[in-house]
């Protein structure tokens, strides 16, 4: 999976606009800018309950266009969050899509690394239209110590994942392998216990499960540095509770597609294991790594969406409406947002919070979750 999706020369995601209509798969933010709007005034709201600390970042993995951030953006600046105090730091692999990134969010072209500071951790920088410093990061090691507000949509999704069966003998992980006959990839079983079969499988009731290390390892950094720097984490993808097996697959032009055929022409994916989420969150690297964190979630995009507000957002702009084709539009990606025969369940919504907010958060709990 990384290799196919993120090599630096061949990868799906490294030279091309892979979203949209045009693309192989669209994101809720694509749909409406309402999607953006609402979670831009949740961040709002619980960097409020933190007590609008400063400096802080907001901080998002696997940016996409750069299409949320925006809808953010134009958010943040109505609450007058721009200037010196506040920054955006992009997590991004894909050049090319941190180009179209630089255009979505700013008018000036970003300074390339040659022309930065010697030492900085960052690889471009830019101006937002509101005036806030955006940056670009190869990974969340490198981003700034401040509060930060994290944010993960359809980013672990994409990370590589193992996949592991129950055999007579014990697990055993499925490999890709090469039939010499027709040079065509198959999976096969391994002979024996690979380093991955050593996951958390002593009370495993599943006989086939998917693991995603990178998945954790990431998940327990950001979760590290909302407890020692302070911050809030939201991760939205679609997955699931670890009950589902075996989801790994593949897209192209909107429709499934073997991932063993003509691998780096289409997007590969599979379903994020939220409790292991949860667990890697509140489980630390080391002991001096932080305490316990806290997390809520996971919910199903159609209650949090219409929890903090969408359906009072939809008829906002459509009172405001002129053109009924644009109306008709509105009507239908809320409809593509929240009906669970569509997005609605198929996307959930998980939050990370410091443990220093427990008594907080029992007296107000997080918007969208309850």
């Amino acid at each position: 999976m990384k290799e196919v999706l993120t090599n630096p020369t061949a990868g799906y995601y490294m030279n091309r606009d892979v979203f949209g209509q045009t693309g192989d798969f669209i994101t809720s933010p694509e749909i409406s800018q309402m999607f953006g709007e609402l979670i831009a005034v949740w961040l709002v709201n619980e960097w409020t309950k933190c007590g609008r600390p400063t400096p802080f970042q907001i901080a998002e993995l696997g940016p996409g266009r750069g299409t949320l951030m925006a809808d953010i953006l134009r958010v943040f600046s109505k609450f007058k969050i721009a200037g010196s105090d506040f920054s955006v730091s992009l997590v991004e692999v894909s050049p090319y899509l941190a180009q179209v990134q630089e255009k979505q969010l700013g008018p000036r072209q970003a300074q390339e690394a040659t022309k930065l500071p010697q030492g900085s951790q960052h690889y471009k920088q830019s101006i937002s239209f509101y005036g806030s410093q955006v940056r670009w990061y190869n990974h969340i090691a490198d981003l700034p110590r401040t509060f930060t507000l994290f944010l993960a949509h359809e980013f672990f999704d994409a990370l590589p994942i193992h996949k592991l069966v129950k055999v007579d003998q014990g697990w055993r992980e499925v490999l890709i392998d090469l039939n010499r006959e027709d040079l065509t990839l198959r999976f096969v079983i391994s002979r024996d216990r690979t380093p991955a079969c050593l996951y958390r499988l002593d009370n495993e009731s599943r006989e086939e499960l998917e693991v995603s290390p990178q998945s954790l390892i990431i998940t327990q950094a950001m979760a590290a540095r909302i407890h020692q720097d302070g911050g809030i984490g939201l991760v939205i993808d679609y997955g699931h509770e670890g009950d589902k097996t075996d989801t790994f697959r593949g897209f192209k032009n909107h429709k499934l597609h073997d991932p063993l055929v003509d691998p780096g022409t289409a997007d590969l994916t599979a379903d994020v294991d939220f409790s292991a989420l949860k667990w890697a969150a509140t489980h630390p690297r080391t002991f001096e790594d932080w305490k316990a964190n806290l997390t809520f979630g996971t919910v199903d995009q159609k209650d949090f969406l219409t929890r903090v507000g969408i359906n009072l957002r939809l008829e906002q702009l459509l009172a405001s409406c002129r053109d009924e084709d644009v109306a008709l539009n509105l009507k239908s990606a809320h409809k593509m947002l929240t009906d669970p025969m569509e997005m609605g369940s198929k996307f959930k919504f998980l939050a990370l919070y410091p443990s220093v907010m427990e008594k907080i958060l029992e007296r107000y709990p997080p918007p969208g979750f309850v």
